[in-house]
């Protein structure tokens, strides 16, 4: 016990020690300090690079449908616009925004990488069911790459692993056995995944929902629209969730509660002459 005391001990030193060492951002909307360990550069390099190979997968096929395209072009231009009078505004004017939907009716899905490249597969049209629903779901996205989730998330995970690295020298120098050794760090990964990483990855899920209602906001559409939006997917994905201490998600019912009590602020930058929920999204499916 107390090998692992000055294990933890160590980890933690060495932790902060990196963090220092590090450049830290305060995200303008939670006042949630950063932690980044590479440049933007770099970033909307890689950003673009996945959406090239997405892109250029001969699994995935793009929709040229004006149904399915028009209305996610028309949601995405609306929301990137917000971007562009928010606090992110410097942020999203550097974007070189690019919009893609994804012909696949069984996923229900949508992203953004940095730099601003969207992607919206069909699948998600049943449960955003319209445009305000699109757009809290692309609002969300839009948050995740303006907000450098990624690029935290990759910095989180290095320091982790500079903290087992350090841990697995201590052992070796306590003498313990290889077993113990095996052991103990299979122990210390399961503590830093749970206690470490997937939290940081639910405080961006719902730093996107608080921003990304925002934006939908400030975009002119509704809403109150995306907390029903949650609802219709906890009712189709009712069952198939890891509990909510093991997900790097929130519950949907954590989420609808959180987007109930942000909804206020919402509203007051929803301009009167609002959009409200738009024109509904076309079928899938042969619905």
């Amino acid at each position: 016990m107390n090998n692992m005391n000055k294990i933890m001990s160590l980890i933690a030193v060495v932790s902060v020690a990196v963090a220092g060492l590090i450049a830290c951002e305060t995200n303008p909307y939670t006042g949630r300090s950063q932690l980044l360990m590479m440049p933007i550069s770099q970033e909307l390099q890689l950003g673009a690079q996945a959406y090239a190979q997405v892109k250029n997968d001969p699994k995935v096929k793009l929709s040229q449908d004006p149904r399915e395209v028009e209305p996610v072009k028309r949601v995405a231009q609306r929301v990137i616009e917000a971007a562009k009078r928010s606090k992110y505004a410097e942020m999203a004017k550097q974007f070189e925004w690019e919009v893609t939907v994804i012909k696949d009716d069984k996923t229900m899905n949508a992203f953004a990488l940095p730099g601003g490249k969207i992607a919206v597969y069909t699948g998600i049209f049943p449960v955003a069911k319209n445009e305000a629903g699109l757009a809290a779901v692309m609002g969300h996205e839009v948050v995740h790459a303006l907000a450098r989730h990624g690029a935290e998330r990759m910095s989180q995970n290095i320091v982790a692993q500079i903290g087992l690295e350090a841990a697995n020298i201590a052992l070796g120098a306590s003498g313990g056995s290889p077993l113990l050794s095996q052991g103990a760090m299979a122990a210390l990964g399961a503590g830093v995944q749970v206690g470490v990483l997937l939290p940081f990855s639910r405080a961006h899920e719902s730093e996107a929902d608080y921003i990304g209602l925002l934006l939908a906001a400030q975009a002119g559409y509704d809403p109150r629209e995306a907390p029903r939006l949650w609802e219709r997917m906890e009712q189709l994905s009712s069952g198939k969730s890891p509990s909510e201490f093991l997900s790097t998600h929130p519950s949907h019912g954590t989420r609808i509660q959180q987007l109930q009590q942000w909804m206020p602020e919402a509203l007051a930058l929803y301009p009167q002459n609002g959009l409200g929920l738009g024109s509904e999204l076309p079928p899938i499916g042969g619905q």
